[in-house]
């Protein structure tokens, strides 16, 4: 999958390194900020995923972490265990179960995680222990800062910001049908 360099919308450009699914060619484009830990990124994330299925080309969703470690201890080591899953392959996998989990965020937890995708456990426990990803996370912080982020879930649908993810799949399916912009 290609993934450019620059999004039309300057205020949120498309990293290399940004998690990408779905083409760049997509009639909309979800930017994403969103904690691990926070209970309404958690009822986002069966709608995204059921519209990443329905809307397959149609629909480029990027992912970007968004901890908010004052409410959600658990969600800045959480960003960086789907960042060390990443740097074996395996973010999106490792995405789903951190969701799909969000009670279980503990480093015992995660290591089970790592075992489960076939990981190298021992890789993944040095790279989380050592923090070697806090700078991506980070990264992805100050970006969503910079863009007026303030809570999650906080969606910037084709450059313009929403915030309710009960309404987030009409206006997505309402832009998809539009076609590329």
């Amino acid at each position: 999958m290609s993934k450019p360099s620059v999004d039309a919308n300057p205020t949120l450009p498309i990293q290399d390194d940004d998690h990408i699914a779905g083409s760049d060619t997509a009639a909309v484009t979800v930017v994403a900020y969103c904690d691990f830990e926070c209970p309404y990124c958690g009822r986002a994330y069966p709608i995204i995923k059921r519209l990443r299925t329905r809307l397959t080309d149609r629909l480029r969703f990027v992912f970007r972490h968004f901890p908010l470690i004052h409410k959600h201890p658990l969600a800045q080591q959480a960003a960086e265990a789907a960042e060390t899953a990443d740097a074996q392959g395996r973010f999106w996998p490792m995405y789903d179960l951190l969701f799909e989990h969000q009670e279980a965020l503990e480093n015992r937890h995660l290591l089970v995680y790592a075992e489960h995708l076939g990981l190298d456990v021992g890789r993944f426990e040095q790279e989380l222990v050592g923090r070697v990803h806090e700078q991506r996370v980070n990264r992805d912080v100050r970006s969503g800062r910079g863009s007026g982020v303030t809570g999650t879930p906080t969606f910037f649908v084709n450059g313009d910001r929403h915030m309710d993810e009960e309404t987030l799949e009409r206006l997505i399916l309402r832009m998809s049908e539009r076609g590329p912009v």
